[in-house]
């Protein structure tokens, strides 16, 4: 019976490890989101992505305001916290390259040129420092295709 209690414990701090973030506070209410793209979307390139956020406010990198962040666009990866940049993420900010891309200063939409093809999208705010939030505020993943 203790085996099978620790097993529970472990599985426990294991599952809630993998969605703590930083140590930056976060409304747990918060909500991050496309507004203009849905899933299953067909689309051309480029691609006009605007981002949207409930219950917390945009600002730059850098800027240490609680309650604010800045967005981040994950492209054709696994979702946050998982895959091979999961545990990296989570612990030491999230990475800046062609599949993180990052809008430090404070900007709620882009244009970003994808192949033609289908590609998966999804937004993280992360907070001053790029780490996301204590409690990681995440939208869904989406796939559009773009002709």
């Amino acid at each position: 019976m203790r085996r099978i209690a620790g097993f529970i414990a472990a599985f426990v701090l294991t599952a809630s490890f993998a969605w703590a973030g930083g140590e930056t506070p976060a409304n747990p209410d918060a909500e991050v989101y496309f507004i203009n793209l849905e899933d299953g979307q067909t689309v051309s390139s480029p691609v006009r992505v605007k981002f949207g956020l409930r219950g917390m406010g945009v600002a730059p990198a850098g800027t240490e305001k609680e309650m604010t962040g800045h967005h981040h666009l994950f492209v054709n990866r696994a979702p946050f916290g998982e895959g091979e940049d999961g545990a990296d993420e989570l612990a030491n900010g999230i990475p800046a390259d062609e599949n993180h891309i990052h809008f430090g200063g404070g900007q709620t939409e882009t244009e970003i040129e994808l192949p033609a093809g289908q590609h998966t999208l999804q937004l993280v705010l992360g907070d001053s420092g790029h780490v996301p939030h204590a409690t990681p505020i995440v939208s869904e993943v989406i796939t559009i295709t773009v002709e």
